[in-house]
């Protein structure tokens, strides 16, 4: 006797990860594959510092800022390659970015000379940049609105995974081989590149925002127009000029060679890029880049004193053995993408802001017991992975809480012009570590700085900073 049919309740959602769909999740894998990628050619740097330093005879100050480099381009890397995604497609600056990362890494082994090894990490900065803006926006407009949480934290995962594989291959190639074959590796995600930009689909909020105005957005116009829309030579020598000054005086800050005119420089650069991302965001946005801006330079001055110096910090306060690092390292970085994964959810749950807030906040209760840890390696890959779960981690929240405030046809620039100017925080944290520790202990500075810096991201995204100014700056326009 044949069974009469299952009634479907229509008010029944399939499971979540059905409603991605096959492009959806075609769209994700590509774009995770190239954050691992991303991860472990960045990371390199801070893998084999003590063996840079140690044959090009750099001092404390001058090794830090190889990890630097990166971020002193990152935040023209973003502009440029954010540009390219709004205006020919997601999928060609995706492409770009890998190219010009793994070519700067080829760059890096190949180096010479302290001089030559800082402009290949200055490429690496320029590639990374755009593959964040790009595949951070492809994959959170190829899914459904209500899942761009998961999106967004399960993509930064990717991230973590690749330091996690950095540190596996570091620790067999290095003493076999020495620094520069990591570097050598590095190169292979440019073929990884080639295939994605045939196999990938476009991203759709881009593809139907190109078709309903029937034009390629200019995300740089406002740079290069009068406010009423007509092209100004005066406006864009000036915007040309403030880019490049920015640019020359973070080099000279940030390879230590500013001397009494360091404070002079640093508020110059600040000035000229706070003028372009107010040029940038219109008269609708201009205080929310800039809000958003300085939260995201919080956000990178909280985790990048860990990401930058802990291998450094293990190898010469610890003394731990290239194994122990590795294991270390291993703990931290499965930390982080476990935590950039509950962040998906719970920001998908209590929204962005909340959910960055209360995970922040619990981390506080692990940073200081990380560094009273010396001898117990087990004990130690545990509060590693407590702590970079609840504080890396949540920053997988990132492209979720800054692409909702950013419309479609300027969200890629706008992505990664905000998200890549803040992480000059990056380039600061480490320089501003190795400072502390000229007159203390490595690890009691690093504790301190994470402590502080986090509880005042906590202020900033608890409080809905950015959004509150944006929303007063609406009510009283200038």
């Amino acid at each position: 006797m044949d069974r009469p049919p299952r009634r479907t309740d229509p008010r029944r959602r399939p499971r979540w990860y059905r409603q991605v769909g096959r492009r959806g999740w075609t769209a994700f894998a590509a774009a995770w594959g190239g954050y691992v990628l991303d991860g472990f050619d960045f990371v390199l740097i801070t893998l084999v510092l003590t063996e840079v330093r140690a044959e090009f005879g750099l001092d404390a100050v001058q090794a830090a800022s190889l990890v630097s480099a990166a971020f002193v381009s990152r935040w023209l890397g973003g502009m440029l390659l954010g540009a390219l995604g709004d205006r020919y497609g997601r999928r060609a600056a995706m492409t770009a970015s890998i190219l010009l990362f793994s070519l700067g890494t080829l760059a890096c082994g190949l180096a010479g000379s302290y001089g030559a090894l800082y402009a290949a990490r200055l490429v690496v900065g320029l590639g990374m940049a755009g593959e964040y803006s790009a595949s951070a926006t492809y994959v959170m407009e190829s899914w459904p609105e209500r899942m761009r949480g998961r999106a967004s934290g399960f993509l930064i995962s990717g991230y973590s995974i690749g330091t996690v594989l950095a540190a596996q291959v570091y620790s067999q190639v290095v003493p076999a081989l020495g620094w520069r074959w990591m570097f050598y590796l590095g190169v292979l995600p440019a073929l990884f590149a080639l295939w994605m930009r045939r196999a990938l689909p476009e991203a759709e909020d881009w593809e139907e925002a190109i078709a309903e105005t029937a034009a390629r957005p200019n995300p740089f116009r406002p740079l290069f127009t009068r406010p009423g829309g007509d092209p100004s030579p005066g406006r864009a020598a000036l915007h040309l000029g403030l880019a490049a000054g920015a640019f020359g005086a973070l080099l000279v800050l940030f390879t230590g060679r500013a001397g009494d005119a360091a404070w002079p420089l640093a508020l110059f650069a600040a000035g000229a890029l706070g003028t372009l991302a107010v040029r940038l965001g219109s008269p609708g946005h201009r205080v929310l880049y800039l809000a958003l801006t300085v939260t995201v330079f919080a956000g990178f001055l909280y985790t990048w004193p860990i990401q930058a110096l802990l291998p450094t910090y293990l190898k010469t306060e610890l003394h731990y053995t290239a194994g122990q690092v590795r294991d270390v390292l291993f703990w931290a970085g499965f930390g982080t993408a476990a935590g950039c994964v509950l962040a998906g959810f719970t920001g998908d749950r209590f929204g962005p802001a909340r959910a960055y807030a209360l995970t922040l906040t619990a981390s506080l209760a692990f940073v200081f017991p990380v560094f009273a840890v010396h001898d117990d390696l087990l004990l130690l890959g545990v509060l590693l992975f407590l702590l970079q779960a609840t504080s890396f981690g949540i920053s997988g929240l990132l492209p979720r809480y800054l692409g909702g405030h950013l419309p479609v046809e300027r969200r890629a620039s706008g992505l990664g012009f905000v998200y890549n100017v803040g992480a000059l925080g990056g380039a600061v944290a480490p320089l501003l570590g190795a400072r502390l520790a000229e007159g203390r202990p490595l690890g009691q500075s690093l504790a301190v700085l994470t402590f502080g810096l986090s509880l005042l991201v906590v202020l900033l995204i608890g409080l809905d900073v950015p959004g509150r100014l944006h929303r007063l700056a609406d009510r009283h326009p200038s």
